[in-house]
């Protein structure tokens, strides 16, 4: 049974965006680059938050566990790119399998507070650890090696750009593996109805964390790839306001489709960008108004805007 060609147009349009962008915004790399990491971030979240329903608000502790363990790698062990990021995906996994073994037993609103303390005793404890991460001032010292021994990390981002789009693009490919999966189907049933699940047979809870452990390990190769291209790691990447962030732009492409996660951060991050540089006391006023049409006018995000106009057709 051969592929669907359709199914190959949105990632043909996402190819087609990044070398076009390339080309038309040579030297605002660094921004596009932030936008590529972001998507990797917020994929992951897609995964717990759309696919499995795990509400969180802590994220960022295993995307600032990566960037860190990244860092500390490339000063102390070895500064190959990939080496770094195969250590942030398995820190931020790691993070993610223990604080998941006590988080997946909570639901609600305490599933919630749960998630926002471990991002917040995790910044606390490298704060405190500054001998080893620099603590309030960051960490610093990070210098990467060419990727692959062949591409330098260039002072414009050219490589950076291109690496992080790698990345992110080799990530999307494999989430769109793991949901079509009977794994990645099985987490849709948890989210739709834990308990049928559980009277088929289905180990709810050892699936959670299966799944939040995965998403921990994507999000801490997200904290990596920060961390390699800007050669630096501040106490921010814990911050409450990068998980809840990362909540508001997948809410705007649209929970439960991979691709509404690329559409929510390209959309959040350039609003953000324009708007502040416009008015850097009152953007946050555009991404409210923002946020507040998609909820009130297209609940399923903007990767439901065909579907509602579809279905606005057919009923006039």
């Amino acid at each position: 049974m051969s592929p669907n060609p359709r199914r190959l147009v949105p990632d043909l349009v996402i190819l087609a965006a990044a070398v076009g962008l390339f080309f038309v915004f040579p030297y605002d790399l660094a921004f596009l680059t932030r936008i590529l990491i972001m998507v990797v971030f917020v994929l992951s979240l897609d995964l717990v938050l759309g696919y499995a329903g795990i509400a969180t608000l802590g994220h960022a502790a295993m995307y600032g566990t990566g960037a860190y363990a990244a860092g500390l790698f490339a000063i102390h062990v070895s500064a190959d790119p990939l080496l770094g990021l195969a250590a942030g995906a398995v820190a931020g996994a790691a993070i993610a399998a223990v604080s998941g073994l006590i988080m997946m037993r909570a639901h609600g609103l305490t599933l919630l507070m749960l998630s926002i303390a471990v991002a917040q005793v995790l910044q606390e404890v490298a704060n405190k650890a500054r001998p080893v991460t620099g603590g309030a001032d960051g960490l610093r010292g990070i210098r990467m090696e060419p990727v692959l021994g062949i591409w330098e990390f260039d002072f414009i981002g050219r490589t950076g750009y291109w690496y992080a789009f790698t990345v992110m693009a080799l990530v999307l490919v494999m989430l769109k593996v793991v949901v079509a999966s009977p794994f990645g189907l099985s987490a849709r049933g948890i989210h739709e109805s834990p308990a049928r699940m559980r009277a088929i047979g289905t180990p709810v809870y050892a699936r959670l964390v299966a799944i939040y452990t995965l998403a921990g390990g994507i999000a801490g190769v997200a904290g990596a790839l920060a961390a390699q291209v800007t050669s630096l790691v501040s106490l921010e990447v814990y911050s409450f306001e990068h998980s809840a962030e990362a909540v508001i732009m997948l809410v705007l492409g649209g929970t439960g489709r991979l691709y509404g996660a690329v559409l929510g951060v390209a959309l959040f991050m350039t609003v953000e960008h324009l708007a502040a540089a416009v008015d850097p006391f009152n953007w946050l006023f555009i991404i409210g108004a923002l946020v507040l049409g998609v909820v009130f006018f297209v609940p399923a995000g903007l990767m439901g805007v065909p579907g509602a106009l579809a279905r606005l057709g057919r009923g006039r």
